[in-house]
Parts: C-alpha cells; structure tokens; sequence
C-alpha cells in the first residue's frame, strides 16, 4: 500500500508579531486612520469569511465557481499549455485550500503549494486536504505576500501555475496590485497565472456584497479590532464601532469601514489614538475592474494575457496569463 504522505508547513520569519504590529500602529497613527485587511485573517475571520462566501448577496464565490464550472475544461487546457503536465500549483490566500482543490483532477499538479497569512487555519485545512490526496506533494507556506511574494526555491522546480482566485486582487491599489502581479510572474518561473477579478456592476449589488442583510460582513469587520488587540496589546472595544460599506466612484472600488459611534481613545504599549464620534477607520478596499483595464494592468506587470472566461451577467472573470 502507497505511504501516505504528511504536509509540510513553512513560515517565513519575516511574519513575526514585532513587524505586524509595528505595521498596525503605524496605520492608526494616519490621519486618516487605516488598517491592513490582512487583519482580519486570524482564525476566527478566516471562518467568518468562508461563512460570507455562502451569503446571498456574496456573489463573486459562486460566479468564480459557476466560470469554472462552465468552462473548466478550456481553462484547464490552457493553462497546462504554458505550464506543461503536471505543473506546481501555487495557491495565494489559500484560506480553506476548496477552490485549488476543485482544479486538482483537471490539473493534476505534482505539487500544491498554498500560500496564507492565517497559518493556524491553514494548516487545518491541509491536514484536511491531505486524507483526501494522499500522494499528493502538498506544502503550505505562512507568509504575508501583501509585503512581499517570494517563494523558497525548492517549491517550485519548473513552471508554476500561479492561482489567485476569489478577486482579492482588488484589494490592493493599482500600485500595489501591479507590484504583486510582478512578484507572482517571478514566482511562476515561466509558467502561468490564472486569477479571479471582480468587474464593475451595479452600486447597489456592490454595496450589498459588502454589508448583507444577517451582519456577517459586519462581523468579520468587527473581528480586526479584536485581531488587533491580541497583535498589538491594544484595548479596542468592537462595541464602540459601526461596520460601512461604501462605493467609491472616483476609484472604482468598495471601501469598507469602521465607524467611531462615540468619541473614544485606543491605547496600546507605546501609543494611542484618538477617534471622535462617527470618524472612520479604513480596514479594507474592494477595486473593480473592467475586462480591458484589467488585461492592461496585468502588462503592465509583465504578464501575456492569453484570454479570460466571464459568465452570462458579465460580473466576474478568470483570466489566464503566461510569465
């Protein structure tokens, strides 16, 4: 009988609790005051999120899936003709590992590599994973590819398929979502990259993906400042905080919010900071795309893009590009 095989979980020493919070105090001092989104992903946000992905309003999960299942053939063909047979399969925020997974007969990787911030969930997910793909090389890596994406070079020996899905591409800033696409061509080794985007639609059902009707969204939002206090000793009360969600026209893109709904003072070791009542913390930004300016940004980076597969509503596309 085959020996099954055990995952592997690395982490980068550069994800230590010294820099992370160094990093959210530096955001509370701004004016205004901002907190990476990353934030959210401790154990009980990872969950919280996978809870939002089955909400009504939630509609880029099933749309992302609905592609997939539509077209899942062509996309696998494609791919697998820029990486060749059998390609490392590098998943970034890979939270439950569910959707790499659902490419793995397509695919057939020899090695998954599943990348996120949240270590402790991940690494639930792929002893999970594992007993379900016994021979499967898997390899999970805790890292903070928001700073940097760099993968260890023994990962990937050969081109990689680089799979981002879930349109978290929109939360960074065109800058910054240029300067991770570069990074992931590097980390593809002349392979590929197959990545879900969020296209511009209607303010209303952008709004409501965003701030649903039973307040998970909410929830999830609340849950940084209880993140923050275990990252950086601070004492927020999430009571104290509103949760918005709001379209910003003029940069394409939902913002999302916390809002002071009384005048308070956050302290930590070291510092603090003032909030007067209804003054807002930035926790997260949610870019929308159109097809072309999308395919734009992804040259911009140095990707080719090949082609992209939307559904019949025209809110969501996978796009697949060569290195």
């Amino acid at each position: 009988m085959p020996t099954t095989l055990q995952p592997r979980l690395l982490q980068r020493p550069l994800t230590n609790a010294a820099a992370q919070a160094a990093e959210a105090a530096a955001g509370l001092r701004a004016h205004p005051a901002r907190v990476s989104p990353k934030f959210f992903y401790d154990t009980l946000g990872s969950r919280l999120f996978e809870a939002i992905t089955a909400l009504d309003e939630y509609y880029p999960t099933r749309t992302e899936a609905a592609i997939h299942h539509a077209h899942g053939a062509a996309i696998a063909q494609a791919a697998l003709a820029l990486t060749g047979p059998a390609p490392v399969l590098v998943d970034l925020g890979a939270g439950s590992c569910a959707k790499a997974a659902r490419l793995f007969p397509a695919l057939q990787p020899r090695r998954y590599v599943a990348v996120d911030i949240a270590v402790e969930y991940l690494q639930d997910a792929l002893q999970a994973l594992q007993r379900l793909h016994p021979q499967l090389d898997i390899v999970g890596l805790g890292d903070d590819f928001s700073a940097r994406l760099q993968l260890p070079p023994e990962l990937v020996d050969g081109p990689a398929l680089v799979l981002y899905p879930g349109s978290s591409i929109g939360n960074f800033e065109p800058e910054a979502a240029a300067a991770l696409l570069t990074q992931a061509r590097e980390a593809a080794a002349g392979g590929a990259l197959l990545i879900g985007v969020d296209l511009v639609k209607p303010v209303p059902l952008l709004e409501a993906a965003y701030d649903d009707a039973l307040g998970l969204t909410a929830a999830f939002n609340l849950n940084l400042l209880r993140h923050l206090n275990r990252r950086l000793g601070s004492d927020f009360e999430p009571r104290q905080w509103r949760h918005l969600a709001r379209w910003n026209a003029a940069a394409s893109r939902v913002e999302m919010h916390l809002q002071a709904r009384e005048a308070l003072c956050a302290r930590w070791p070291g510092g603090e900071r003032a909030f007067a009542a209804g003054e807002t913390l930035h926790t997260e930004n949610a870019c929308k795309w159109t097809p072309e300016g999308f395919a734009a940004l992804l040259q911009r980076a140095g990707w080719r893009p090949q082609q992209h597969w939307t559904d019949e509503q025209g809110w969501f596309a996978v796009f697949l590009a060569a290195a």
